[in-house]
C-alpha cells in the first residue's frame, strides 16, 4: 500500500514540475498552427531525407521546451506536413538545448560544456533523424499531405484562395484564440492520455531508484556513461534542472563525460514522452529514437572526456545554487489548470477502453451462450431419437 501511495506521490511531484512546460508548449503549438503556413513546413521540413533533418534540429536549438513541452509542438509539425526525420530532429535538439539551458550552462559549468552541448544536441538529433529517414518506414520520407484549411474556422480550403489574401481574412487576436483553442481541445486531446499513462511509469521508476544511487556509483568511463544513460532515458528533468545537477556530480568526482550523457539523455527522454512518442511516430520509429539518442551521447561523453584530457583542463565547475524560475504557486495553477483540460480527453479514452472491453466481453458471451444452445439441443435431440 505505501508502494501505491509513493508511486502516486512521485507522479504527482512529476506533474507538478512538468505542468508549466507542458502549457508552455501547447501554447507554441497552437501559435504554430495558425501562424505557421502549411506550404512553409512541407517545404522545409517535409521534403528531402537530409536536408528537412538539418533544418530542424537547427530549428530546435534554441527554443526553450522540455521533453515534454516539445511534444504538443512535434505533433503539430507532424499534422502539418514535417516527414518522420524532421520531427525526430526536432524532438531531440529542442529540449536538450534551448536559450535559457546554454545560459545556465555557462553560468555553473564553463565555455567548453556550453559549447559542447548543443553542439553535440545538434549532431545527436541530426544522426537520429536521417536513421529515421533511412531506416524507418519508407513510407515517412515522404510526408502526408499538409492540411491547407483556415486553421481559424475554416473559411477557404486554402487551395482556392491564396495566402496573401487569406491573411487578411482574420486579426492577431482571432487566431491567437484559435490557436489556443485548437491546442487545449484537439492537440491535447490526442496527447493527455498517453501522457498520463507515462506519468505513472515514471512515478514507478522514480520510487524504485534511490536517491542517492548516481552520487554513490558513478565515477568515470563507459561505465559510467552507461549508467548515466540508464538513469536519465526514463527520468523527467528538463535541461535547465538537470545543469545544476550535473555540476553538483562533477564536483563528487563524475567526469564531464559522463555528466554531458545526463545533460543529453535526461532532457531528451523520459517514460512520458517515449509513450507519446509511441503513439506519433509508431514503435519502430521511437526504437530508432532511443538508439540513435544512446549511441550519440556516449560517443560525445568520450570525446567529451578526450577533449578535457587533451587540454588538461579541470571539470571542477563553479557551482551556485540553481533557483527554480518558476515560482511553486505558478506551477499549482499551471497543474489544476492541466487537470481541468485533460479530464475530457482522459474520461472519453478511459470510456471507450472500457466500452469495447465490454462488446468484447459480450460478444464473447453471445457467442458461449450460442454454443451452448447447440450443445445441448444435439443433446435432445439425440436423447429423443434414443
Amino acid at each position: 500500500m505505501n508502494f501505491i501511495i509513493t508511486i502516486f506521490a512521485e507522479a504527482w511531484h512529476l506533474l507538478i514540475e512538468s505542468s508549466v512546460y507542458i502549457l508552455f508548449g501547447l501554447v507554441v503549438s497552437g501559435l504554430l498552427r495558425v501562424f505557421l503556413n502549411p506550404g512553409t513546413v512541407v517545404k522545409h521540413l517535409g521534403k528531402g531525407p537530409y536536408r528537412s533533418v538539418f533544418k530542424a534540429a537547427l530549428l530546435g536549438i534554441p527554443i526553450p521546451l522540455c521533453s515534454c513541452g516539445v511534444l504538443p509542438a512535434a505533433a503539430t509539425l507532424k499534422k502539418q506536413g514535417a516527414n518522420n526525420g524532421a520531427v525526430t530532429a526536432f524532438l531531440i535538439s529542442t529540449p536538450e538545448s534551448g536559450v535559457d539551458s546554454i545560459a545556465i550552462t555557462y553560468a555553473l559549468l564553463d565555455p567548453i560544456m556550453t559549447v559542447v552541448r548543443p553542439v553535440a544536441a545538434f549532431f545527436t538529433a541530426f544522426v537520429a533523424g536521417i536513421s529515421e529517414n533511412i531506416f524507418g518506414n519508407e513510407k515517412a520520407v515522404v510526408s502526408q499531405p499538409p492540411d491547407l484549411s483556415c486553421p481559424v474556422d475554416n473559411c477557404c480550403d486554402g487551395n482556392g484562395c491564396l495566402p496573401e489574401n487569406h491573411a487578411k481574412h482574420h486579426t492577431f487576436f482571432e487566431k491567437m484564440r484559435a490557436g489556443l483553442r485548437y491546442a487545449s481541445t484537439e492537440i491535447w486531446a490526442d496527447l493527455a492520455p498517453w501522457f498520463f499513462f507515462g506519468l505513472l511509469l515514471a512515478g514507478m521508476i522514480t520510487a524504485m531508484v534511490p536517491e542517492d544511487f548516481i552520487s554513490l556509483y558513478l565515477g568515470s568511463g563507459i561505465s559510467a556513461m552507461l549508467i548515466m544513460l540508464a538513469m536519465g532515458i526514463p527520468m523527467y528533468i528538463c535541461a535547465t534542472a538537470s545543469t545544476p545537477i550535473a555540476a553538483a556530480l562533477i564536483l563528487k568526482g563524475v567526469s564531464p563525460g559522463a555528466a554531458l550523457v545526463f545533460l543529453l539523455a535526461g532532457p531528451a527522454t523520459n517514460i512520458t514522452s517515449l509513450t507519446v512518442l509511441t503513439g506519433i511516430l509508431g514503435r519502430r520509429a521511437t526504437g530508432i529514437y532511443l538508439i540513435s539518442i544512446a549511441i550519440s551521447c556516449v560517443g560525445f561523453g568520450l570525446v567529451t572526456d578526450q577533449i578535457y584530457a587533451l587540454f588538461n583542463i579541470s571539470a571542477k565547475a563553479l557551482v551556485e545554487q540553481g533557483s527554480e524560475f518558476i515560482p511553486l504557486y505558478v506551477e499549482l495553477a499551471g497543474t489544476f489548470l492541466l487537470i481541468l483540460l485533460s479530464i475530457k480527453p482522459v474520461y472519453g479514452k478511459l470510456r471507450s477502453f472500457f466500452k469495447g472491453k465490454k462488446r468484447f466481453g459480450s460478444h464473447t458471451s453471445e457467442i458461449t451462450t450460442s454454443d451452448q444452445i447447440q450443445d445441448n439441443g444435439s443433446l435432445d435431440g439425440c436423447s429423443s431419437s434414443t
